[in-house]
């Protein structure tokens, strides 16, 4: 069978797609990968087929603001630019790209991610069984109702019908890789539900040697590849240094290691590190909220303190602080003093620990992504 995967060009929206991907194509299926260029070493370099497909996030940015007559970003109008870009331009652009290839490749089945509708939709159109990978918890406050309107928009001018509640998954079969006593079933009730284990992916990399010998707690700081900024680095470092354990810090793309100077001695500044493998070491992880963080803490069992920045990640502090797998700091509430507080109660906290013991075992108990894959052929027919 000859599975088309898709998923807009960022650290977060490829690598939760690339576990079941890579099932697939150990089971003798054709894998093919559709993103934009940026994301083509990433994904060629698993043996995937390449598509070129779409435009990267940041060139959707440009092009809304562009609309509003602004060349260059502008925070006043983050809210805008992120409705017109994942609400129309990033969709358009997949199915403009990604027509004449379904025509040309002729896949069985496309799986999309619940952020790229577009790929869904140009599957939709050439007749082609399309499936929706999520990320988290599915309600009806998951998009902003601006950047739905939109999408709708572009839907209509497609001639394509759309059930109620449903327009990013488009009403498709949908893999949840949310737990689900996290998960709103209720909202997915009425569509095609295939719960699958999600699996931390992180390219091959190497760990000091230390963070698996450390005998002191360790603690993980991120903030992503794309919300990381000198400035949160510091406020958090300078907390998470007050704190009896070993503190490594992932600066990400965004940020020279090199700006986060005299930092103290248990504070170990790396511009990346293999996440997925990190986490079977770590003891608390610091970070932004970002979906696939956020899910990857949980697999591990490990308690949370997120400091959300914005898009999902507010809403995914929330569900970490409302089910107690932990806390989270915010606006005026993060501070130096509140992160060495509240890191100390949490790495402590026997409940946390407790509930986070829950969830770990919970997800070990889903579906497998090698048992989702015969599930992606009956799809197909």
């Amino acid at each position: 069978m000859r599975i088309l995967f898709s998923s807009l060009g960022s650290h977060g929206h490829v690598y939760p797609l690339l576990p079941l991907a890579i099932a697939a194509r150990a089971q003798g299926h054709d894998v093919l990968y559709a993103v934009d260029p940026g994301f083509h070493p990433t994904v060629g370099k698993l043996g995937f087929t390449v598509v070129d497909a779409g435009i990267s996030i940041w060139d959707a940015f440009r092009q809304a603001n562009a609309l509003h007559g602004t060349a260059g970003f502008r925070r006043d109008m983050l809210r805008q630019t992120a409705v017109d870009a994942f609400g129309s331009l990033l969709p358009r652009a997949f199915v403009t790209d990604l027509e004449p290839v379904l025509e040309r490749d002729k896949p069985d089945l496309v799986v999309f991610e619940l952020i790229n509708p577009g790929a869904g939709l140009a599957a939709l159109r050439a007749g082609i069984p399309a499936v929706c990978h999520g990320f988290g918890k599915m309600d009806g406050t998951l998009v902003p109702e601006a950047m739905s309107d939109l999408l709708l928009e572009y839907v209509a001018e497609l001639g394509i019908t759309l059930p109620n509640g449903h327009h990013y998954g488009l009403g498709s079969t949908y893999l949840d890789v949310f737990p689900p006593s996290l998960q709103d079933l209720d909202f997915l009730a009425d569509v095609d539900r295939i719960p699958m284990r999600p699996v931390p992916f992180a390219e091959p990399g190497d760990l000091p040697d230390w963070v698996v010998e450390h005998e002191r707690p360790l603690v993980y700081l991120t903030f992503g590849t794309a919300f990381s900024n000198p400035d949160v680095l510091r406020t958090a470092i300078a907390g998470l240094s007050g704190v009896d354990a070993e503190v490594l810090v992932a600066t990400g793309p965004q940020v020279d290691p090199s700006v986060l100077t005299d930092v103290p001695g248990n504070v170990h500044v790396l511009p990346w590190v293999p996440q997925a493998d990190l986490l079977a070491h770590a003891d608390l992880v610091v970070h932004h909220g970002g979906a696939g963080t956020t899910v990857a803490a949980m697999t591990r069992g490990l308690p949370q303190l997120v400091l959300p920045q914005g898009a999902d990640q507010f809403r995914n502090a929330e569900i970490v602080t409302n089910t107690g797998l932990g806390s989270q700091l915010a606006g005026e509430d993060f501070t130096t003093d509140a992160v060495q507080e509240v890191a100390r109660k949490l790495l402590r906290d026997n409940d946390v620990r407790a509930a986070n013991a829950g969830i770990a075992a919970e997800i070990a108990a889903m579906p497998s992504p090698d048992d989702v894959v015969p599930k992606l052929v009956d799809l197909a027919g």
